[in-house]
């Protein structure tokens, strides 16, 4: 299989608040919007994308309807305290402060209006216990 496209569909019954978040938050612009799907695309970077869907909407088996629940949304970004300032000040929950991580992250969380968590991440190098723990071309590079 040759996989051509992939992106999260978040499952709500507020499509239209949650597609104007990622919008006004991160940098996302509308693809296609109707009340029940909305496709939203990165404005930086085309291969970067989300959708909204009603889950309620009867292209959802009856069984899979409903909303999202346990996703963590991760977007790595080039300065990720820049955006926990603009994210502070435009009052989105701060659900984990900004830190260091010896894994090779520094990062903070917050949240959409579903609850679903957004981890804002930047790559930087891990210690050297977790450094041993990547493969040799997938460890982050630091400044």
């Amino acid at each position: 299989m040759k996989v051509t496209s992939y992106y999260p569909v978040i499952m709500t019954e507020r499509v239209e608040e949650t597609a104007a978040f990622y919008i006004e938050h991160f940098g996302f612009q509308q693809n296609f919007a109707s009340h029940w799907y909305v496709h939203l695309q990165s404005a930086q970077d085309s291969g970067i994308n989300l959708a909204i869907l009603d889950g309620r909407h009867e292209t959802i088996p009856a069984e899979g309807r409903g909303r999202v629940a346990g996703l963590l949304l991760n977007f790595e970004v080039e300065d990720v305290d820049a955006v926990y300032e603009r994210t502070r000040e435009a009052g989105l929950p701060i659900l984990l402060a900004i830190r260091d991580e010896a894994f090779g992250q520094r990062h903070f969380i917050t949240a959409d209006p579903n609850g679903v968590l957004i981890d804002i991440i930047k790559p930087i190098p891990p210690s050297a216990e977790f450094a041993a723990l990547y493969a040799d071309d997938a460890l982050p590079k630091g400044e």
